[in-house]
């Protein structure tokens, strides 16, 4: 399935039935009066978070969404059928923005919350409705309101406890592939990588969700490579594992390079607590392993993780430290 986190929508609730002007005509009664009915209320479009979502694909090739309009009231004092309310469903995590992509108006968080996107009109009011002391014979009656219309704008902001970022090939969709089920690309050239890829680990009865972010480059935060576009998905991450190639040339550079690519795009995301991970391990000799770790323990602020061949030992033990991270 093809990944789209953002979509632009137009979505128009039911407009209401109108009340009816109808007046009795019944044998062997003399005098009549009148028995319109109210019109029915408008369907309304209603968003609603669904959790096993992760992609607004469905509205890419169906952007119109129209409710249904409410029936007519009739003689008899039959009051219209409403017209069905519209339910989109959206990946948990979406954020609904006004026309200029810019004004948020609603943000899903949890599964199952709903959002009256356009509400429906209000049915028309039937003759009865007016009948008095005074006026026994009324043919007023009012004609239902017009549904609201809206185009609005959808974001999906995957929602992760974990966050896996770091230089495009440092191997994060084989860790993902590694302590989860996901499938993601895997394949030996940078920017395997084009979409966010979710996985659950799980360990000792616990789980974890973990977020494979397409590598960042120098600029990301400018839109460079993949850039700002996957940027917004690690905002929602409640922790982040920084994963490092140790064969690099500088890996202090590389980890410099995308802090200050997350800093630059949101000062926030680097107050996030953090994972370094250092990559293949058992491709360099163990003693250069060691000077190399010593040298950048010195330099950095935070818990330093190796990790060689993805071994069931290895997995059990980055899954444990996952677990304990988020817990």
């Amino acid at each position: 399935m093809k990944f789209l986190d953002q979509v632009k929508i137009y979505v128009k609730a039911g407009n209401g039935g109108d009340g009816s002007p109808s007046f009795r005509r019944e044998k062997f009664i003399e005098y009549g009066g009148p028995d319109g009915g109210d019109g029915g209320k408008g369907g309304s479009v209603i968003l609603k978070s669904e959790q096993n979502l992760n992609t607004l694909i469905d509205y890419r090739y169906q952007q119109h969404h129209k409710a249904e309009r409410g029936e007519n009231g009739m003689g008899q004092n039959r009051t219209g059928k409403g017209g069905e309310d519209l339910i989109l469903k959206v990946p948990l995590g979406t954020q609904v923005f006004e026309e200029d992509n810019k004004t948020l108006i609603f943000d899903f968080t949890k599964p199952g919350e709903e959002f009256v996107a356009a509400a429906g009109g209000k049915g028309g009011l039937g003759n009865t409705r007016f009948k008095s002391s005074t006026n026994r014979a009324p043919k007023k009656f009012t004609k239902g309101t017009v549904g609201e219309e809206f185009t609005i704008w959808l974001q999906l902001k995957t929602i992760a406890d974990i966050g896996i970022i770091g230089l495009p090939n440092a191997g994060k969709s084989s860790l993902l592939a590694a302590v989860t089920n996901a499938t993601p690309k895997i394949a030996n050239y940078q920017f395997t990588t084009l979409n966010p890829n979710l996985g659950v680990a799980t360990y000792d009865d616990k789980e974890v969700t973990i977020a494979d972010i397409p590598g960042l480059i120098e600029g990301a935060h400018q839109g460079v490579g993949l850039g700002v576009q996957f940027l917004k998905h690690i905002e929602r991450c409640k922790t982040i594992l920084h994963l490092i190639d140790i064969t690099g040339d500088d890996i202090e550079k590389a980890y410099k390079q995308v802090k200050n690519e997350l800093s630059r795009y949101s000062p926030e995301l680097i107050k996030k607590k953090e994972l370094i991970v250092l990559n293949k391990i058992d491709l360099v000799d163990e003693e250069f392993v060691k000077e190399i770790v010593a040298d950048f323990s010195k330099k950095i602020n935070g818990e330093i993780l190796l990790l060689s061949t993805l071994d069931k030992k290895s997995v059990s033990m980055i899954k444990a430290k996952l677990i304990s991270y988020v817990s």
